[in-house]
């Protein structure tokens, strides 16, 4: 009889969710409940954006990683994180230096896995941490992102696979961060990474937005899979992942050995989540990612950023109206834009050389067709308008490409005399550790235990100056308090006294003209305002104004911080307003 192990993905159950996740506080209370369960091997704690978000809203993640590993260790439960490869913790890619630190700081701190993982499925991102996470004494999941295409198919994975296992990889993940794997060929993949390497553990991580995630997870099982990761209420299903209840009954029903449940510290954990939901974290959780959706299943964008997603198609969807409008043409409606848009993503996508529709790539994608279809409403030209991240992408900056870009594209960049690199993605990032070191020598900053401190400074430099200053618990306030009154008017409940925050060294930004505000669009998962906290230079192009003649363009007035945000994305402005606020640098 096979035995099945099951890995709860605490961590991504809120990250999945929402944009934040529980303060050590909260976790530490249900930690010992999770343990009581008694049917998690694994749990994974920490990795990921979450410890990001630790400092975006004035926690410093390394007590929090700590109070959460420590009774897991305890109890034998293993711990993992989630590891972007090149990008470490990050969007953006890390100095060799830097990265190696990290597990040397992880493991001190108790995690037992990282979950190593490239956005392109460049194994030349992956394999350097392989090493570092050995050297460091942490066990490496070398991790492959599953979606399909003509280029994802079995023999792809497989051959990654094998390329992972020789690199010295102890563990393989398959990684179906938008569920849109065929369940036949991830059970083909994991038959064939246990027939070649029967001592490599294999852990499925599939998410339940488009539906096949439980067949998938029998599929899986069936052929030799060692750990599934599952979730539980009050955050499973929806976009997140399937329900540890359903998937032990359907799995023991298949004659497989599977732990039993605890349904009464189960129910305490439910309610301890459901409290911190109703804590603070449920004003950050979108409803669309409580719901299940087919419509991912053709363009495999990853249901966890739906949120962000939607927010910026409505800024969109009123430009577009509008325009349409003015020039007596049928408005759309929200659904038919997001068939357009989904419609765009599946026709760009293999032109744009098959990147993983994962963080942050899927980011990227979805940017270039939204800007599409809002260009060619308009009469205009497809690639009207691609982002400098995007074009990083596609030019091989981040990393192989797995698909061959179409030459429409490459015309595009030759056209923008951008060059193509084939080089290792590393090279562009020389070390900076020093630079660190010396400037917490100057502040008189505590590197920390294990140096966890300056690992946090280097991780995530920009969050931990704000968090240091007292600036990201002060604008995580005036977020929480937008985001109460948000949601008592969308109830139009009458809405309790709230602390009015002031901000007395900032200066407003003020509409010049009357338009609709157009942000820079968002490349983190759920992000609602992508340039709060965002550092301008005098001059800078700050946002712009969609009117009626045109795009009004406006610039910075000096150089400073956006310390606060009135007007959101695709709202109107009428001259004279206050757009966002500036604290001078």
């Amino acid at each position: 009889m096979k035995e099945i192990k099951f890995s709860l993905v605490y961590r991504d159950m809120w990250q999945s969710s929402g944009k934040y996740v529980p303060r050590k506080d909260q976790l530490e209370k249900i930690a010992p409940v999770i343990i009581e369960m008694g049917c998690f091997s694994r749990v994974e704690t920490n990795g990921g954006a979450s410890e990001q978000v630790n400092l975006l809203f004035g926690e410093n993640p390394n007590e929090a990683v700590r109070i959460f590993t420590k009774p897991f260790n305890e109890a034998g439960i293993q711990t993992h994180m989630l590891d972007r490869g090149l990008n470490g913790l990050r969007m953006n890619p890390v100095p060799a230096d830097i990265r190696e630190l990290m597990y040397k700081v992880k493991k001190s701190q108790g995690v037992d896995i990282t979950r190593i993982f490239c956005g392109l499925n460049d194994v030349r991102n992956i394999i350097p941490s392989i090493r570092y996470a050995k050297a460091a004494g942490m066990i490496p999941q070398a991790t492959m992102c599953i979606t399909y295409s003509e280029v994802h198919n079995v023999e792809y994975y497989v051959n990654m696979s094998e390329q992972l296992i020789a690199a010295g990889a102890e563990e393989i993940c398959l990684k179906d961060m938008a569920g849109v794997g065929r369940p036949d060929m991830l059970g083909k993949i994991v038959r064939s990474i246990k027939t070649n390497h029967p001592e490599i553990v294999v852990q499925y991580h599939g998410h339940s937005g488009p539906g096949f995630s439980m067949a998938s997870m029998l599929e899986v099982a069936k052929a030799g899979a060692d750990y599934l990761d599952v979730a539980m209420e009050p955050l499973s299903w929806g976009m997140v992942h399937p329900d540890v209840i359903s998937v032990q009954a359907m799995l023991k029903d298949a004659g497989f050995k599977v732990p039993e449940i605890n349904m009464s510290a189960y129910m305490e954990a439910r309610r301890l989540s459901q409290s911190f939901i109703d804590d603070f974290l449920g004003y950050f959780i979108d409803d669309r990612n409580k719901l299940m959706t087919s419509l991912l299943v053709g363009c495999g964008l990853p249901g966890g950023m739906m949120g962000s997603l939607m927010a910026d198609l409505k800024g969109v969807h009123a430009g577009i109206n509008s325009y349409l409008k003015s020039n007596n043409k049928k408005e759309l409606s929200t659904d038919e834009l997001l068939v357009m848009l989904f419609d765009e993503v599946k026709y760009i996508w293999p032109k744009l050389g098959n990147p993983p529709l994962v963080t942050p790539f899927s980011q990227y994608v979805k940017n270039i067709a939204l800007m599409n279809v809002m260009f060619m409403v308009k009469g205009q030209p497809r690639w009207s308008m691609i982002d400098r991240n995007s074009w990083d992408m596609i030019l091989g900056k981040a990393g192989k490409l797995p698909g061959k870009l179409d030459q429409e594209i490459i015309d595009l960049a030759i056209k923008n005399k951008f060059e193509f690199y084939e080089g290792n993605p590393q090279d562009n990032y020389p070390n900076e550790l020093d630079r660190f070191i010396k400037e917490m020598a100057e502040n008189g900053w505590d590197r920390g235990q294990d140096d966890e401190e300056l690992f946090e400074f280097a991780m995530h430099e920009k969050q931990y100056r704000d968090f240091k200053s007292g600036e990201a618990k002060k604008r995580f306030n005036a977020e929480l308090e937008a985001a109460i009154k948000e949601k008592y008017s969308t109830q139009q409940v009458q809405m309790p006294d709230i602390r009015q925050l002031k901000y007395p060294n900032a200066e407003p930004v003020v509409a010049p003209v009357s338009g609709r505000i157009i942000w820079e669009l968002d490349y983190t998962e759920r992000s609602s305002e992508p340039v709060h906290g965002k550092l301008f230079k005098e001059s800078e192009n700050f946002c712009t104004l969609q009117t009626r003649y045109g795009l009004e363009h406006i610039n910075s007035f000096c150089t400073g911080r956006v310390v606060a945000v009135e007007k959101r994305q695709g709202e109107i402005v009428q001259k004279g307003e206050v757009i966002a606020y500036l604290e001078k640098k």
